[in-house]
């Protein structure tokens, strides 16, 4: 058994070696350095925009992403098996290590808007931050309409499964 305490001795066959104490911490590792360092992560636009609108639909009071047109041609384009657009009224712009979203919604009335843009924005900058390890620096809110209580949906559901 080897001990992988600072400055300890490591025991072959017929040698004995003191690792350097950074050796030591690695462990079993190899290649020399930090796992992190060995390579590059890139992260989509799109995998941003998925999380950012999952977050904003999660907030009360947003009815629905997107404006009035891109809502039709969406529900058109949902009836085709397999084309489902969750980023539906999420724009992302992604680097290296900084994020910025424009997200457009419908708010249900009634609902002081202020303050769901503001839980929207909160929500979003959240899930973003901790699941992609991106800084956030802007999320631009568009609110383009505000769904009535006697007003009909523009996506019906199916009734059939």
């Amino acid at each position: 058994m080897t001990d992988m305490t600072e400055g300890a001795s490591t025991r072959g066959p017929d040698t004995e070696k003191t690792l350097p104490e950074s050796s030591a911490r690695q462990g079993t590792r190899r290649g020399g350095g930090d796992p992190a360092t060995r390579g590059r992560t890139t992260i989509a636009d799109g995998v941003v925009e998925k999380i950012a609108a999952l977050a904003a639909r999660d907030v009360v009071g947003v009815h629905a992403m997107g404006s009035g047109a891109s809502r039709t041609f969406g529900a058109v384009r949902d009836r085709v098996p397999g084309s489902k657009s969750v980023t539906r009224g999420v724009k992302a712009e992604v680097g290296e290590v900084q994020t910025a979203l424009d997200l457009e919604i419908v708010v249900d009335y009634g609902v002081p808007i202020a303050d769901v843009a503001r839980d929207v924005r909160e929500n979003v900058i959240a899930a973003v931050e901790r699941m992609t390890g991106l800084e956030v620096v802007e999320v631009n809110i568009a609110v383009s309409d505000v769904k009535l209580p006697d007003e009909e949906d523009e996506e019906p559901e199916s009734r059939l499964q």
